[in-house]
């Protein structure tokens, strides 16, 4: 299938940058000002500290968190042989391989380059998802890869933490704090992370119907995805709650918003007719011309979530097949 293009795409990510460290390089000045520092070079130098830091240190910190390990191909030829295939159709560097020793059925993708591209699967989805759907899994990671926005959201996230922890510090700034300098930098840096946050979900959302796009551009079945992502969902629904907790700020990399899981089960059981636990070719055809329903709940859960809403990516889906 012929390669689209996500002009689109990059348009929204390089727009979400520019106004994501404008909003951290307005923060950083008010600071250094506070502070006694008054030079323009000495707030730029400030920002390009903090987002190096999250660019370099990002990818180690995912590794350990979701406790990766990576694998050679004798340990795991296939999960190797597919990633391999996907990569080459993507025209990408073969991505390092690992296992996440987690529970939760999911995958991810992350690092700074595309040469420094990594695919993770997790213990729980090898041990629920068919071959043809695994693959559907990864050649959606491996289109996150190709098209570079593991690495913007890396950076584009540390940006609304970093707010809320300038402002959570204000809180304890005592009495003396120059005429309200202190205040007006929290008010300040928790209006910018509330911005930041709706920004940064929206990209995280935006940039997932791209990815499930480009596997199918990479050759892997609409219906195999549907049936991945369905699984998925449930599979997340039931996983240890502590674990969930354990993963919480690092979700956006994850294929489903594992968090919402529990909320999204309903909604999906108007799209598994026979109720036998895939979403098989003819299902999906068949919601091409059928109506869903989303709940108003789950309408506005959405807007607070890192993942567009199942029903929706999967009737998006609909249309591909």
């Amino acid at each position: 299938m012929k390669m689209s293009g996500t002009w689109k795409l990059q348009l929204r990510l390089w727009l979400a940058m520019v106004l994501l460290f404008g909003l951290l390089y307005v923060i950083v000045t008010l600071i250094a000002y506070y502070l006694g520092f008054r030079g323009p070079l000495v707030f730029a130098f400030f920002a390009f500290i903090i987002v190096l830091a999250q660019y370099w240190f990002g990818p180690k910190i995912v590794e350990l968190t979701m406790r990766v390990h990576y694998v050679s191909e004798v340990e795991a030829p296939r999960l190797h042989e597919m990633v391999e295939d996907l990569a080459m159709k993507a025209n990408i560097p073969k991505p390092k391989i690992g296992i996440s020793e987690i529970g939760i059925p999911n995958a991810f993708a992350f690092g700074k380059t595309k040469s420094d591209g990594r695919v993770c699967v997790t213990r729980g989805i090898l041990n629920l998802l068919d071959e043809e759907e695994l693959k559907a899994v990864l050649g959606h990671e491996i289109s996150h890869i190709r098209h570079m926005d593991m690495a913007v959201i890396t950076l584009l996230s540390v940006v609304p933490l970093i707010c809320y922890y300038i402002f959570w510090s204000t809180l304890f700034s005592g009495g003396d704090d120059r005429e309200g300098g202190a205040a007006l930098i929290g008010i300040a840096a928790l209006a910018a992370y509330f911005i930041g946050q709706l920004i940064v979900l929206f990209v995280s959302r935006v940039r997932e119907y791209y990815a499930d796009q480009g596997s199918i551009e990479l050759g892997n079945p609409p219906h195999k995805l549907a049936s991945a992502l369905y699984k998925l969902v449930y599979g997340s629904a039931s996983a240890n709650k502590d674990e969930l907790k354990e993963v919480e700020g690092l979700k956006a990399f994850f294929v489903n918003d594992v968090s919402d899981a529990r909320n999204e089960v309903a909604d999906l059981r108007q799209l598994d007719q026979n109720m036998d636990g895939v979403i098989s070719e003819s299902e999906l055809s068949q919601l091409k011309y059928t109506e869903t329903r989303i709940g108003l709940a789950s309408k506005i859960m959405e807007l607070l979530s890192t993942h567009p809403n199942m029903v929706k990516r999967v009737k998006r889906l609909s249309e591909f097949s």
